[in-house]
């Protein structure tokens, strides 16, 4: 299952589709422009497990440039459009990237990158360019290159705590490029997805991103056709699903959280047959919002608990989820173990720090201390992920192990009051943080980001405290609420928690 077969067999069925321009790539073309863009790394120096980062926006160029690089062997380093040239810097060093393909788009950004890091080999796409890409890419030839090897991609984590990880994956098993890939079992035994090419699959979130880019790729395995979001607009997302006949997609809780806050004949007038799977990860979903999503679009939502560690995954179906509402399911790869401060595994229902157990486990890039930092002493691996299994297995997350505030002495989660905020009607976002105090220690700081800006105030404020009221107790209620336009949270869902705790960290010194 690669796409280099499904061209050969299917070359003029549709790769790519971008959902708000239409712009169409089929197999045939995709194929060639991997080939190409092989052959480009090559010619600009790289060997096998070297890396180069990808600066761009979601677009047809990005999976080609994807399947090139799993046929040159090198490694791809996906850069998060959000971030600003030095933490960019930081990123190129750390990963001793070769060569950086960017896009106009952030050329502010690019120009402050290059005097961060003078010399680095860059190629540019779109209009008003230099260092042409599409000019460097069209000048190689389409055929296979000789020494074909799968590579690899680096991701670094959201640095929504600290400074970014490289999460440096083991090599390959298999050295031949069409080896089955193990998420593409996981897809099609655990999840559902159709292997015979029929499916459409719609991807909202910012390539970049661990889950779209691992979906999008297994989905190209299966022979699918990926609709591309160019960015998530809930309304736009209604209508890519009816406009292209939408079978499967991937989604986050925000996702979920904004499509359900649309007015009922917005959300509801859109064809949604064809959308038999739904996938959910990235973040807890709050119950009430599942709830809602699955009485909207039926018993499809599936849901998994993963990390772009690699280190293992639990899924959840439908109607597991509702005879155990919260849940993430139970372990599909890898073995779940939960402990307790002093290593020892806790019982069921109770709260400990997650672990995976499994055969392959990745390192943090130049960082031995983190790699050692996420290590249990049995070898088993944790994302840092607080929660509990019930004696049936399934695990229940609780929150970040990180987010965690400590007030008065007393342990609080944060996502436990996000959860609650979020289902008010009027509230789009929410953010539960920790900030200084001299008496607690610590204070609970709920930022919200109100539907309507006009709302916010001392009223909302009252009307959120009594709708906490009884639904937390009283250690848990945030001692101060703050209304803002929005909240720095990225696509795929992660709030930047960090940003919101140095704020208030400052504000309190």
């Amino acid at each position: 299952m690669h796409p280099i077969a499904h061209a050969r067999n299917r070359p003029d069925h549709p790769a790519i589709i971008m959902a708000g321009s239409g712009e169409t790539v089929t197999y045939g073309q995709m194929d060639a422009a991997a080939n190409r863009f092989a052959h480009l790394l090559g010619a600009r120096g790289l060997n096998r497990g070297d890396a180069f980062a990808l600066l761009m926006e979601n677009n047809a160029r990005y999976l080609e440039i994807v399947w090139g690089s799993q046929r040159a062997g090198t490694m791809l380093v996906p850069v998060s459009t959000r971030l600003t040239a030095p933490e960019i810097a930081y990123i190129l060093k750390d990963s001793e990237a070769k060569l950086l393909v960017g896009s106009t788009t952030f050329a502010d950004v690019l120009e402050a990158l290059g005097r961060e890091r003078p010399g680095l080999d860059t190629l540019m796409l779109g209009e008003g360019r230099d260092r042409d890409f599409e000019a460097a890419l069209a000048a190689q030839p389409a055929c296979l290159v000789a020494d074909q090897a799968p590579g690899t991609v680096m991701l670094y984590s959201s640095g929504t705590t600290g400074r970014p990880k490289g999460i440096r994956p083991a090599p390959p098993a298999d050295p031949d490029i069409q080896a089955v890939n193990p998420l593409v079992a996981l897809a099609t035994m655990g999840a559902g997805m159709p292997a015979d090419g029929s499916m459409v699959y719609l991807s909202p979130a910012p390539l970049y991103h661990a889950a779209p880019l691992a979906w999008c790729s297994t989905a190209h395995r299966l022979g699918a056709t990926i609709v591309i979001m160019e960015k998530f607009e809930p309304e736009a997302a209604l209508a890519a699903i009816e406009r292209h006949r939408v079978t499967d997609s991937q989604w986050v809780p925000t996702h979920f959280v904004r499509m359900l806050k649309l007015p009922a004949e917005d959300r509801l007038r859109y064809d949604l047959s064809s959308h038999r799977r739904a996938l959910h990860a990235a973040a807890p979903c709050p119950v009430p919002v599942k709830q809602a999503m699955l009485e909207w679009w039926g018993p499809i939502i599936n849901e998994y608990y993963a990390g772009s560690e690699g280190i293992g995954m639990t899924l959840v179906k439908a109607e597991d989820w509702l005879a155990h509402p919260g849940t993430v399911g139970r372990a599909i790869h890898g073995t779940v173990h939960v402990c307790g401060p002093d290593g020892e595994e806790v019982p069921a229902g109770t709260d400990g720090l997650i672990y995976f157990e499994n055969d392959v486990l990745p390192t943090y890039h130049n960082d031995p201390e983190k790699t050692a930092d996420a290590m249990h002493a049995e070898g088993w691996m944790t994302l840092g992920d607080i929660g509990h299994v019930d004696e049936e297995g399934f695990l229940y997350l609780t929150d970040r192990k990180s987010h965690m505030i400590i007030s008065g002495g007393v342990n609080i989660y944060p996502q436990e009051i996000e959860n609650l905020l979020v289902t008010h009607d009027k509230v789009m976002d929410a953010a539960v943080i920790g900030a200084p105090d001299p008496d607690l220690g610590e204070k609970v700081v709920a930022v919200v980001q109100p539907v309507d800006m006009g709302d916010a105030g001392d009223a909302l404020e009252h009307e959120l405290r009594d709708f906490l009221d009884g639904r937390l107790s009283r250690v848990k209620m945030p001692r101060l609420f703050d209304f803002r336009a929005d909240l720095p949270r990225e696509a795929n869902g992660k709030l930047y928690k960090r940003e919101l705790r140095d704020e208030y960290e400052a504000k309190g010194r």
